[in-house]
């Protein structure tokens, strides 16, 4: 794969520039974070210092592209357990082992109405409540994929793509249940479509994640459902909205037999400053059994159930998760530009047998300052029924060129 991507990009460089000039434009970005951990039931807590950094560079030509781009993640401060190596027993879970690896190298060719990517690349699809970047851990996630993505006719559009490797967060080192890559046969596909009340987009995951210690080939599924999302300005205020419901089965592999259902609905109103929203989101159960409720194993976990991170795998119960957030928004504070400030708060229920797993509070203060993201993160989970308590805490520092 290496070298094919390798080759990719000595050609489109090389190739003579019959009428077009080959563009070269460097990627870069750097991230520096620091992550503290406390959970009631370890007696050490974890504090990580970490370095990331990304360079590349891509070739375009036409509507040709290629790029290459390597990922290192180094450690300065190791007082954590990373996930696949150190003692797990002592210090709670921060998911950044140190790692240095190939992120992406794929070739793209672009033309009105359709894009067509293939090799290793991410991949973000709509909110990445099913398929996501893991932008939140150091390593990332990204797919040795092919994805064609189509605009067959105005306000149409369908995302179609097979993948038949995953590169997880967990790196070089990763094994076992957090391996460092998961073959098999995995299909995306999405057909949206504008309507007057917001995008209606049909879905298909198919996931044929073919390793035995994954779970016994466990968290295989095929999933099909649908997804509303709109808007709408009245003044300076804007409302959106947001709705998805999927039905999860067992595929390929998996030697489970279950059926699971998936809901969410989610309202937020932006008054040009203060931002309110609330929202609920389900992931259902089957029989109570371990990995029959309904599983998101390649999504953008972060971005959902809190940041405390108690919920990466569906309890064999199911989820309820009532949210409700308020925060503030500003264009420009001095030499600061898109500041803001956000709340939210999490009740945590089972679906199953309906009794509580806890609550969290998640606290958010970011802004940007020339190239350089700061965010200052803090996530406190009460348990009730599940887990343990826990208080995280993050401060980082995200710089792209």
């Amino acid at each position: 794969m290496r070298c094919f991507a390798a080759s990719c990009l000595l050609l489109a460089i090389a190739s003579p520039a019959v009428a077009e000039t080959v563009a070269l434009k460097p990627v870069v970005e750097a991230r520096l974070r620091e992550e503290h951990v406390e959970q009631d039931d370890l007696p050490q807590d974890s504090d990580a210092v970490t370095v990331r950094v990304r360079s590349g560079l891509e070739a375009t030509r036409g509507r040709w592209s290629a790029l290459a781009e390597a990922q290192g993640n180094l450690a300065i401060v190791a007082d954590y357990y990373n996930g696949v190596e150190g003692p797990s027993t002592l210090r709670p879970l921060i998911g950044d082992p140190q790692s240095i690896a190939l992120y992406r190298a794929q070739i793209q060719y672009r033309a009105p109405g359709a894009t067509v990517t293939a090799g290793r690349q991410r991949i973000m699809l709509e909110d990445e409540r099913f398929v996501g970047g893991a932008a939140i851990r150091n390593n990332g996630q990204t797919f040795d994929a092919v994805r064609a993505q189509l605009e067959p006719l105005k306000g149409v559009t369908a995302d179609v793509t097979y993948v038949w490797n995953v590169w997880t967060v967990w790196g070089i080192d990763g094994t076992g249940a957090r391996p460092r890559s998961i073959g098999g046969d995995t299909v995306f596909a999405t057909l949206g479509v504008a309507t007057p009340v917001g995008t209606v987009t049909g879905f298909s995951y198919l996931l044929d994640l073919d390793e035995a210690a994954l779970q016994g080939f466990r968290l295989s599924s095929q999933t099909y459902g649908a997804r509303l999302v709109g808007s709408r300005a009245f003044g300076q205020a804007r409302l959106t909205w947001q709705g998805s419901y999927a039905r999860q089965s067992d595929y390929a592999r998996n030697p489970n037999r279950f059926r699971a259902d998936y809901w969410m609905a989610d309202v937020a109103l932006d008054l040009g400053g203060p931002r309110v929203g609330a929202g609920r989101e389900v992931l259902g159960a089957d029989d109570g059994r371990a990995l029959t409720s309904f599983q998101t194993p390649l999504s953008a976990i972060f971005k959902f159930q809190g940041w405390a991170d108690k919920f990466t795998t569906t309890p064999p119960d199911g989820i309820r998760d009532a949210y409700a957030s308020a925060g503030w928004g500003w264009k420009q504070v001095g030499r600061w530009s898109g500041v803001s400030l956000q709340a939210v708060y999490h009740r945590f229920d089972s679906d199953r047998l309906v009794r509580r797993y806890g609550d969290e509070i998640d606290l958010l203060a970011a802004g940007k300052l020339g190239r350089t993201l700061a965010s200052l993160r803090y996530a406190d989970y009460r348990a009730k029924g599940f887990g343990a308590d826990t208080k995280k805490l993050w401060l980082q520092f995200d710089w792209v060129l």
